[in-house]
Order: structure tokens, then sequence, then C-alpha cells
């Protein structure tokens, strides 16, 4: 095997990349196929990224889908493990094949196996990002390859390998999985498309190829339910992480959620606003409707 080639991902992950707790008791089967996942709100940015960065501490968090592990801290009682970045996704975008880079970043060449050549690394938005959310530059020198492995090796892998341990377990209990991979989009954002008024959610289901519709349909009833305005598929139709293992045919189900912040964070000072904990509590309603429900028919 070439040194550069991707390895096979690890059995075990490295302590401390990310936060998994379980539903139900130690050593039991998984209560219900949902497996929550949240790549974005990490907040850990290493040293070595700091000192490599032209941007300031709370220009770099803009990117981060801030506190959105709060938000979902209540459904391993209600019956979905979860599993949350540890890492800043400025720092690695879980969201992204692990080498999904930008050869412009490096001072180096990359391997023959990076995947240079993808819309989101022309926006800038690869594997290792090239600008924030607001387009600013974040490093004020070219990386070296063994720095982008690096972090590959220490989040993203581990991540990954956690997601699949809780997707297999959750399908060799129940016949089938759920992963519900939670993100927050900016208010700006929320009002794109020509809409009359700022919708609240965001559905992303791969435009129908990553979960039976009768998923979508159900977390798009229930939040309507409780009075929010929701839209399926634009201006986020899912990500890496929905598209890669969202396979209905192998009963396997993914959907994004893209929550607006308007809803609960002061997006300028990045902190919650007083809406925080009655979104919180919705969110905790929608996951025992979602734990409680008859999904028998995914079976098929």
């Amino acid at each position: 095997m070439n040194a550069w080639e991707p390895i096979a991902v690890e059995d075990t992950p490295v302590a401390g990349a990310f936060g998994l707790r379980r539903a139900g008791a130690d050593g039991q089967a998984p209560p219900t196929p949902l497996v929550f996942a949240s790549p974005h709100s990490g907040r850990d940015y290493p040293d070595d990224m700091m000192a490599a960065t032209t941007l300031d501490a709370q220009a770099i968090r803009r990117s981060e889908d801030a506190f959105v592990d709060d938000l979902i801290a209540g459904a391993p009682g209600l019956g979905a493990a979860t599993l949350t970045a540890r890492y800043a996704r400025a720092y690695i975008d879980l969201n992204r094949e692990a080498f999904e880079l930008d050869p412009g970043m490096f001072e180096d060449e990359l391997p023959e196996f990076a995947r240079a050549r993808t819309a989101r690394v022309a926006a800038g938005l690869g594997a290792i990002a090239r600008v924030v959310s607001e387009g600013q530059e974040i490093y004020a020198r070219k990386l070296t390859f063994s720095e982008a492995r690096g972090r590959i090796e220490v989040a993203h892998r581990p991540y990954h390998a956690a997601l699949e341990r809780l997707i297999a377990e959750a399908h060799k209990a129940h016949g089938f999985a759920i992963l519900i991979d939670w993100h927050s989009m900016p208010a700006a954002a929320a009002r794109s498309g020509g809409r009359d008024r700022p919708c609240d959610f965001v559905l992303g289901d791969r435009f129908g190829a990553a979960c039976a519709n009768l998923l979508t349909a159900r977390v798009e009833r229930e939040l309507e339910a409780l009075g929010y305005r929701v839209a399926r598929n634009t201006p986020y139709a899912g990500g890496y992480t929905t598209e890669h293992y969202g396979r209905p045919s192998r009963r396997t189900h993914a959907l994004q959620i893209e929550i607006n912040r308007g809803l609960y964070l002061d997006e300028q000072a990045l902190t919650p606003t007083a809406g925080f904990e009655r979104l919180k509590g919705h969110l905790e309603r929608l996951t025992g409707a979602l734990a409680a429900a008859d999904w028998s028919s995914l079976k098929d």
C-alpha cells in the first residue's frame, strides 16, 4: 500500500475526539433505531491551527453550528444515541469526505486520491476549509499535507468510525437505522429562495435519495404541529453524511435537519438567546415523537 493511500477505519476511536452517549442501559441493545449526530458544533480550536490563522477567536467561530450539541442533549434519555463533534468545523469538517482538499491551500502536492475538484472545495469549504462562513480567509500560510492527514487521523476517522458503529448497532437491533444529522443555518440563509418569510427548519433528504419519504414527512409534520415553517432541500439538500450513510435500499435512512439560528442564537455575540430553552424543549418533543413512532414499514 502506498504510504499516502486512505487506510481502513480503525476499530478503536481516538479518545476525546467526540462525545458519544448511547440510549438505554450500558451493554444493552439500543431501544430505538434513532442515531443523532452533530458534526459542526465542536468548539475545540487546537493551538497549531490558531497559530496559523489570521482570524481572531470570535471571527473563526462564525462557521460553527453553535450549541446544536446542547439543543439535542436530551435525546439519549428519549431513546436516541448522540454523537457530537469535539473539534471545530474550521479545523476539520466532518461533513465532508476526509480527503476533499483544496490543492491551493498546501505547499506540497496532494496525493492522487485527494478529491480536489468538488463544488465544496471550489467554494473554499472542503474538509479543511479555506474560508469561514462570511468568506474571510482563515490561514496566513500554506499548510502541509501531513498537517491535513494529522487532522483526519485525530478527528475525522474516529468520528465516522463511531458513527458507523452506532448505525450498525441500531440496524442489528431493529432491522433498520435512522440517522438524523443536525445542523444550524444563518438566519440570512433561511430567507433565501424568494421566500416571503424565513423558514425555521430545512429538511435535507437528497431529494428523496437518502431516506424514505415517511421519515421526512413525519419530521415535517411534527415540526409544523409545533408552529414552525419547514422547507425541504432548499437551500440545503444534505451533505456528505446524508449522502454517504443514507441507503434506503439497505434500510439505513439519513435526514439532515438545518435549524434557523435566529430561533435560538445571537449570531453576532454567538450566545444563546431567550429562545434557546423553548427550542430545546420542542426538539425534545420531536425526539419523543420519533422514538414512539411506528417505523415497521422501513423493514420492507
